[in-house]
């Protein structure tokens, strides 16, 4: 198992593993990534079940998950990864916003969720909190 980023270094970069079916969204989101300093991206996963391989090999701080996706679903791998490994927090990343969207990602130990489409700064912002301990909800999804 590999040794992980201490989480009480500040100076550590985040380790985040980036999991959707789009391939042009995979790459969008490990560019602006890859322009962060603090952060890396330490794989990517086309679906679920390819994201609970790749977390085991590569121990992610942040699992950045799509919700729709081929073979499992992001609330389902949400699911697994919080039980095999609790030590990796997962933001969600969807399209699909809504209350019932919330409280399945909540329901399933996600530590936030963003929409797609929105500013970069914000996603960034985001796996900052998650990766700190802190949840990222938006204000509209606190109460749900």
């Amino acid at each position: 198992m590999p040794a992980g980023r201490d989480p009480s270094d500040p100076v550590a970069d985040i380790r985040v593993l980036v999991v959707d079916d789009h391939p042009t969204v995979r790459a969008a989101v490990l560019d602006l990534l890859e322009s962060t300093d603090g952060i890396v991206a330490v794989g990517e996963a086309s679906d679920g079940q390819e994201a609970l391989h790749l977390a085991e090999a590569v121990d992610p701080d942040v699992v950045l998950m799509d919700l729709t996706m081929p073979r499992m679903s992001g609330i389902e791998a949400t699911r697994r990864l919080n039980h095999a490994r609790p030590g990796a927090r997962v933001l969600i990343f969807s399209a699909a916003v809504g209350r019932d969207v919330v409280r399945a990602a909540r329901e399933a130990g996600a530590a936030g969720f963003i929409a797609k489409g929105g500013r970069g700064a914000n996603l960034i912002r985001a796996i900052r909190t998650v990766s700190a301990g802190r949840c990222a909800w938006p204000a509209w999804a606190r109460t749900v």
